[in-house]
């Protein structure tokens, strides 16, 4: 089994780093570690049998087609896994940033065999972060200048919900909750089992004074009802577009309004001008494709 850089021996400027980001270091740090036992349970068979071990090279992890990078830092995370201190990684760009095709996103100098090792695992990361940072990039320019903010969801994958979440922010989407606990979310099975949009939503109130709620509505007669009774967040689910702006008209500011179901690329600006605050789109994170990239070794006796 592969042994991995104890968390304690890590670059301090690289927890920063993470912290920086909004995620939680440690735990960043036990998802890379668990990905890397995952991918080398024994040795790396291919390196050990065909590299000698003092051989140093340096890689370059390059973009294969435009979008938005994400995740630079838990690729860095990856090799300093692998490789500890002994490594030199050079970061010419920042999460966030928009990417052409050949653009170099990070320099890594290391013994050629943890630079080989490290690869599969530092791209996984890097190429699926950076997917959902341009996915919601995209969604971000459709509703630019609508005054509509895009949202992500709990559709996420098990274990990478923060990390997920985080290429969200890095494409200029917007965070819906993280878990069931920081946020109420009543839904049709939740109104069907309180008997009504309102009873639902007063039993959170009184169970729960100091935690946000939203509701979810598929009639403006059911949203009427919450507005009555004070519910300031409201989710318009599965609505055509003329009953959203009606939606919108009816609250005249009172609730901040929440556009989902069936929502894609070819509708978003037109949901987005009946005048709702945001879309909540869970293809964001369960359906975006990976952006391409790849490490490319240099020739030996290059720099």
């Amino acid at each position: 089994m592969i042994t991995c850089t104890p968390y304690a021996e890590l670059p301090p400027a690289l927890i920063g780093q993470l912290e920086a980001a909004g995620l939680e270091p440690a735990t960043v740090y036990a998802a890379v570690v668990r990905a890397l036992e995952e991918d080398v349970p024994g040795v790396d068979v291919t390196s050990e049998a065909t590299l000698d071990p003092t051989d140093v090279s340096t890689a370059d992890l390059v973009a294969r087609a435009g979008g938005v990078v994400a995740g630079l830092d838990v690729a860095e995370l990856v090799v300093r896994a692998v490789a500890g201190t002994d490594a030199d990684v050079e970061r010419p760009l920042k999460d966030g940033h928009e990417v052409g095709r050949g653009d170099v996103l990070l320099t890594v100098t290391g013994r050629t065999a943890d630079l080989l090792t490290a690869e599969r695992t530092a791209l996984n990361f890097l190429c699926h972060l950076s997917g959902v940072a341009t996915t919601t990039a995209r969604w971000v320019a459709a509703l630019d200048g609508t005054g509509a903010r895009v949202r992500d969801t709990r559709k996420t994958t098990p274990g990478f919900r923060a990390l997920e979440k985080y290429a969200v922010r890095c494409g200029g989407g917007v965070n819906h909750r993280a878990t069931l606990s920081d946020q109420a979310l009543v839904k049709d099975n939740h109104v069907l089992a309180a008997g009504g949009v309102v009873p639902a939503y007063r039993a959170v109130r009184e169970r729960f004074p100091d935690v946000p709620v939203q509701v979810e509505v598929t009639t403006l007669d059911q949203l009427h009802e919450l507005l009555d009774a004070g519910c300031d967040q409201i989710l318009l689910d599965n609505m055509d577009a003329t009953s959203m702006a009606e939606a919108v008209e009816i609250t005249a500011g009172r609730a901040r309004l929440e556009a989902s179901g069936a929502l894609d690329l070819s509708r978003a600006r037109e949901v987005a001008e009946t005048g709702v605050d945001y879309l909540a789109v869970g293809a964001l994170t369960h359906s975006a494709p990976v952006l391409d990239i790849a490490m490319d070794l240099r020739p030996v006796g290059t720099t």
